[in-house]
């Protein structure tokens, strides 16, 4: 169970979470966005579009990239956000952190702004 990345440029990719980022991957998680990060990607998509699970240790995986890549104005946007990560957003106000775009693709132009 990995994630797949998508290399958008140089600072940014799109991270396609999978069906969940929890206790079991979130290390994985982690060391992935810190390999890219030290390559210098700082703008980090996660698509949920096919994410059922999100527990408190992925979510602290997510803050962890988050806290990395802010001091180099990067940012961390939620895209195609499933129902049960929806629910996690708000239990947890997340959102107040990370925008959140209905696709990708939207994702994408506004960072390409």
């Amino acid at each position: 169970m990995s994630f797949a990345v998508e290399p958008l440029n140089a600072e940014t990719v799109v991270l396609h979470v999978g069906k969940a980022l929890d206790f079991r991957n979130a290390a994985e998680f982690k060391s992935l966005c810190q390999e890219y990060v030290q390559q210098g990607v700082r703008n980090f998509i996660l698509d949920f579009s096919e994410t059922g699970i999100l527990d408190s240790t992925g979510l602290g995986a997510i803050f962890s990239l988050y806290r990395q890549i802010s001091p180099r104005n990067g940012q961390v946007v939620f895209a195609a956000v499933s129902r049960p990560v929806q629910v996690v957003v708000q239990l947890t106000r997340t959102y107040k952190v990370f925008r959140q775009f209905p696709t990708v693709d939207a994702a994408k132009e506004a960072l390409q702004e």
